[in-house]
């Protein structure tokens, strides 16, 4: 007899006669996984997401069918069965043999879950389609709609059913647009400009332009902010009135309407109004929304005094409040795969919900841990005291759709801790799907919601075989969990991410283990501080500054993974791409099985990656020629935007420019190993050569910031000295005719004039000029220079440096705005132009590209060769000119 078979059929048949699901040989063995409620959870899903803008006949006609289809299989199904006799064994008892029916077929468990299974996908379907078709319903039905499309003018009244957002100031070209306050409610009644009115319930979107806006950057008790971003103080009186709005608050408010926007989801049209005027309240909202404002607040008041850092993470970790993270670091989050941090998740709940009972496997033992074991509660009392926290978190996150879904995921783990057993969640998860888009079907279009189900689907049932696996192979217990529970993550929620980034992160899995180890302290800190705030402000804010060590070991972690060079690769976008790397996903997953087998091998891979994402410059240098030896200028590749590096000695560069990203330009500074800058020299203050500027200071030596006179935009500007303080970094203004050097490197400030006779038509004609000199080589650096600018430029004593210089950095990207008599003064032996690939502004300009050809330079963009290494050869007037490139 084999080992461990002869104690097989006993330990079966105690499991089987204990009467026990758990089975009385052992507390946590339990029979197979339990499905029957998968299909029509994903049936009602995919009914919901097809059915929502269909057409109402479409809908009939698929519950008419369904519901038909269904009840005939349940006529039949009785009419075809036949009760039990006390002599028969349960159906549900293994080892049962069916009874032949009347026609020799059985009618087996299978055979009658089967049934069961289908009249539960059909009738959900229905249910589905019904259900979607209704609330599709409230997209087109009313005047709202009809009025939307004539672009009325209208006097609505509202009430606001979601929080009021600012949105995020966006870089086009030259200029950061202003942020707008953005937020849904619903029409109760409208008016139109011919006195007719109408009542009805149409869900809108408001935009609210905001013509004064608070200075970009600062809060409004007057504290600065990283990044550019604007945090909205709603406590105080004198701030935004919009934001500082309530969700059931009524509203009366006059503005246009419009079609909804592109992919606009529940919003039957767009309605713009002046922010101006204060909004005109006329309900309060409810009582429960005004504790959670209460709340809310008094979390953000515990925050205010905290590192940028943390005042921005806490209230997001705790509450999903992203308003005070700035875009670096929100995108820096993105590309790391770590921004369900900011979003409203059941992983909070979870973490709060743990601290009360312990670990979920420890739910029905003795030994069980937690709180709520120390105080001798019961476990029902426990989880009675779990839901009550439900509803409590579902309150102060407001009862908005996505935080209903992470509710429901956090009632799943409830469950797991009421009742100890893992294999009874996926059931969970399934009716917790199926209630969800029954009751909101627009989640079955939210990507968010898929990635909310399929991470908890593979926490469920692929983490705990690939944990079980990295424990059989040494591992211990709590990394193998944890690495588990990120691949697996990871593994499942990768495509649906390609499909709408058209980007694979390689740092993922190291960035979400990294700040596992944080998130549950910064949490639970988060949440004793949302609780104290309002009877305990002081302790509140020590809670809150305990919580800020954490949040700061995320962010750094999200930044420090976004920069490395090797984070991620791109990938085709679309369903396609996201199929593709599922995929892939699938035979790395195969291949990891046999690797694993094999130690060393695997951990040779591993190193590969490493090397891949790191890519330290030596080994790079050698295997793929970047950065390539001896390079004294290179223009990075930033998008639609400038930064250049000069080298200025072993891990030193002079920075020109800072482009629009900084997550772009700390990644090109990495790849050059450069650690060291001199010197950053700001051309002008237009988004797309400042806003970068964090990704340059960002864990470097930074010796000065020298800019232009004329500080305009002004908020970029002040964005520039903001930065420049919190980094303690001397700022100093170029003039023409300035003289520095830095090592090998030197060169000479032409433009701008210390005195100019005419002020600057712009920010473009301030921009400073340089004229830089390196191992004989010459290069003129234009900046944005417009041609009046141009023509002086030509007409100052500075222009007898103009003449033939080896590598000129086109002016303004390119584009048609150059001086034909400069570019052929300059006669440059070399042309490069740093521009966006597929931009909307037609940069580079093929005329400027033809002048320059035509005066026998060399062409070379960014777009296309993505950054540009310039090298020079020998020594002297001996000197060679030489190029590398990187493609993007």
């Amino acid at each position: 007899m084999r080992p461990g078979t002869g104690d097989r059929e006993p330990r079966a048949a105690v499991h089987l006669s204990s009467g026990n699901r758990l089975g009385a040989s052992h507390p946590r063995q339990e029979g197979p996984v339990d499905l029957r409620l998968v299909p029509p959870a994903l049936a009602a899903w995919a009914t919901a997401a097809l059915m929502l803008d269909a057409p109402p006949r479409w809908a009939v006609t698929t519950v008419a069918i369904c519901v038909a289809v269904a009840g005939a299989l349940m006529v039949t199904w009785t009419a075809r069965g036949r009760p039990r006799t006390s002599g028969e064994r349960s159906p549900m008892t293994r080892g049962w043999s069916p009874a032949p029916s009347a026609r020799g077929r059985p009618q087996g468990p299978r055979h009658l879950w089967g049934r069961l299974t289908v009249a539960a996908v059909l009738l959900c379907t229905a249910a589905s389609a019904g259900s979607a078709a209704l609330h599709g319903a409230d997209l087109r039905r009313g005047p709202v709609p009809a009025s939307a499309r004539e672009y009325a003018q209208v006097e609505a009244e509202l009430r606001v059913t979601s929080d009021p957002r600012r949105t995020r100031p966006r870089t086009a070209s030259a200029h950061a647009m202003p942020p707008t306050v953005v937020l849904d409610a619903e029409v109760q009644r409208v008016t139109k400009a011919d006195g007719s009115e109408s009542v009805t319930r149409t869900p809108v979107l408001v935009i609210v332009r905001m013509e004064g806006r608070e200075p970009e950057g600062r809060d409004t008790d007057g504290r600065d902010t990283e990044g550019g971003g604007t945090e909205p103080e709603v406590r105080k009186a004198g701030s935004r009135p919009w934001l500082a709005l309530l969700p059931s608050t009524r509203l009366r408010v006059q503005g246009r309407l419009a079609p909804p926007l592109p992919r606009g989801g529940r919003a039957a049209a767009v309605l713009r109004v002046s922010g101006e005027r204060a909004p005109h309240v006329i309900g309060p909202p409810s009582a429960a929304q005004r504790l959670a404002g209460e709340l809310r607040a008094g979390l953000r008041e515990a925050t205010g005094g905290l590192p940028a850092d943390a005042r921005a993470l806490v209230p997001g970790l705790v509450i999903g409040d992203t308003s005070r993270v700035p875009a670096e670091l929100e995108e820096a989050f993105r590309a790391t795969d770590l921004t369900h941090l900011l979003a409203v998740s059941g992983a909070n709940l979870t973490i709060v919900l743990a601290l009360l009972i312990g670990p979920p496997g420890m739910a029905q033992r003795a030994e069980r841990r937690g709180l709520a074991p120390m105080l001798g509660m019961s476990l029902r009392t426990t989880a009675l005291l779990g839901g009550v926290l439900t509803l409590g978190f579902v309150i102060v996150c407001r009862p908005e759709p996505s935080v209903l879904r992470a509710a429901a995921c956090g009632l799943i783990a409830l469950l797991a801790i009421a009742t100890g057993r893992r294999r009874s969640l996926l059931p969970a998860l399934a009716a917790a799907v199926l209630l969800l888009v029954l009751w909101d079907p627009w989640l079955a279009r939210s990507y968010g919601f898929l990635l909310s189900v399929l991470a908890t689907g593979a926490l469920l049932t692929l983490a705990p075989r690939w944990g079980a696996a990295l424990r059989e192979r040494g591992v211990p217990p709590r990394p193998a969990e944890a690495l588990a529970a990120a691949a697996a993550a990871q593994a499942v929620c990768a495509p649906v991410v390609a499909v709408l980034a058209a980007r694979v992160s390689l740092v993922a899995v190291p960035c979400n283990l990294l700040a596992e180890f944080a998130v549950a302290p910064a949490t639970v800190l988060g949440f004793a501080a949302l609780a104290v705030a309002p009877v305990a402000m002081p302790v509140a804010k020590v809670l809150a500054w305990g919580a800020s060590w954490p949040t700061g070991w995320i962010a750094e972690i999200a930044r420090t993974g976004a920069a490395l060079p090797g984070s991620g690769v791109d990938w085709p976008g679309g369903w396609r791409g996201g199929l593709l790397l599922a995929l892939a996903t699938v035979v790395v997953a195969l291949a990891g099985r046999r690797l694993a087998r094999h130690p060393w091998l695997a951990a040779a891979c591993a190193l590969l990656l490493l090397l891949v994402i790191v890519q330290p410059p030596p080994l790079t240098r050698v295997i793929a020629g970047w950065p390539p030896q001896g390079w004294r200028m290179v223009m990075c590749d930033v998008g639609q935007g400038d930064a250049l590096v000069l080298a200025a000695g072993e891990g030193a560069g002079v920075v020109v420019d800072a482009g629009p990203d900084p997550v772009a330009v700390d990644r090109c500074l990495r790849s050059l190993g450069v650690t060291r800058v001199p010197l950053v020299l700001l051309t002008h203050f237009h988004a797309d050569h400042v806003a970068g500027l964090p990704g340059v200071l960002r864990g470097r030596e930074v010796g000065a910031i020298q800019t232009t006179g004329f500080d305009e935009p002004s908020e970029q500007a002040e964005f520039v000295r903001r930065q420049a303080a919190a980094k303690g970094v001397r700022m100093t203004r170029a003039a023409a005719g300035e003289r520095r050097r830095a090592g090998a490197l030197e060169w000479r400030v032409l433009w701008p004039q210390a005195e100019p006779r005419v002020r600057p038509e712009g920010p473009n004609d301030a921009s400073v000029t340089l004229l830089v000199r390196t191992a004989g080589l010459s290069l003129l650096l234009l900046g944005d220079l417009e041609p009046p600018a141009q023509r002086a430029l030509l007409r100052s004593p500075a222009a007898a440096w103009l003449t033939s210089v080896d590598v000129l950095k086109v002016a303004h990207h390119g584009s048609a705005d150059q001086d034909p008599e400069l570019l052929r003064r300059a006669a440059p032996r070399l042309a490069l132009i740093s521009c966006g690939a597929e931009n909307t502004y037609g940069h580079p300009a093929p005329v400027t590209m033809a002048v320059l050809r035509a005066e026998g330079a060399e062409v070379l963009r960014t777009d296309t060769q993505g950054a540009i290494a310039v090298l020079a050869s020998g020594r002297g007037s001996a000197s060679r000119l030489e190029v590398a490139t990187r493609p993007p």
